[in-house]
This record gives structure tokens, sequence and C-alpha cells, in this order.
């Protein structure tokens, strides 16, 4: 899944320091999980200080929202419904096939991984992932700066690989660093 904890640098997380309102630098310190921690526990969330694709949705960041192979929660099982599969929040091999069908049908690059592009295509999630969303998910000017290295495989809020598929390069996904430091 795609997720923000400590120790990762780049334009997502300068961007969930900004809705925090801590010093935006781009580096998930203490100071960044402590706040994520409060944010969590004041809204309803797992307080666990690990920002995922709930805490996206519910922060206000769709645009960083990226469900993948491992992803699980609110966001998985509304993509699943509006997929007409089994919606029980874990995303599984059978739900990228299900992503990889609908992006093959709906005109999107193939890659399994449902983020604004993909699920601004799902008539359930129209509401959410607006084409301003879209255009928000891609690296903005003053984000160029940002390095970024391949997304990792995570089990729970554990590193456990690299990852052989990463979004396009033009996504503030491609933007992060320290997955494996």
């Amino acid at each position: 899944m795609s997720i923000l904890k400590r120790g990762l640098k780049g334009a997502p997380v300068k961007r969930l320091q900004e809705k925090l309102g801590v010093d935006a630098d781009g580096a998930f310190g203490p100071g960044t999980e402590k706040a994520l921690k409060e944010y969590q526990a004041a809204n309803g969330l797992a307080a666990d200080g690990i920002a995922g694709p709930d805490t996206f949705a519910k922060i206000g960041l769709p645009e960083l929202i990226l469900l993948r192979v491992g992803s699980r929660g609110d966001m998985v099982k509304s993509m699943q419904e509006c997929l007409g599969i089994d919606a029980d929040g874990h995303f599984g091999q059978g739900t990228k096939k299900s992503v990889e069908e609908f992006q093959a049908k709906s005109g999107v690059a193939v890659d399994g991984m449902a983020g604004p592009e993909t699920l601004s295509k799902m008539l359930g999630l129209l509401a959410i992932f607006t084409p301003a969303v879209v255009e928000k998910a891609v690296v903005q000017a003053d984000e160029e700066h940002f390095e970024g290295e391949a997304l990792p495989e995570i089990n729970g809020g554990d590193v456990v690989a690299a990852e052989a598929d990463a979004p396009a390069e033009k996504s503030v996904w491609g933007r992060v660093t320290g997955w494996f430091s």
C-alpha cells in the first residue's frame, strides 16, 4: 500500500505536513508523526502515525490516494463496490485483476494500481476524485526538487521489498525517498 510514515521524505510528506499545520519541509519526523497521531485520534482513525488512504481521504488529500496490493480500509472497500466485486476492504490479487480490467476498459494506463486517475473513472467515486484532484496528483513545479525511488511492498507498516511496478514519474508518489533507509 502507499503510505507515509516516519523516516520518509518527499512531496507527499510535504503535502501532509501542510494539512497538519506543521513545518512543511518534506521530511516525516517526530513532529509530523505526533501531529498525525493527534489528527487521527481526533477524527476516528487508528492513531498509529501512519498515513494511508483512509487518512488521506479524511484530511482532504485525495490526490495522495494510491490503492494497490496490500492496501486496506474503507477506500479499498468503496473501490471494490464500484468494481462490483467482493467488498472486503483488502486489496489482493483478485482486486488487482479487476482494477486492470477496469483500467483497460476505461482507457487509462493498466498497472493494477488505483490512483486518482483510475478512481475518477468510477461512478461511485466521482464526487471525491474530480478533475482537479487528478491534476493535483501530478508533481507540482515546487515539488520537482524532491528525489524519488520505487514504491516498496509493505506489510502493515513494515517495508518488505522493492515494488517493481511504480506509478508513472509524473505522479507525486514518484517523489518519495527513505523507504529502505
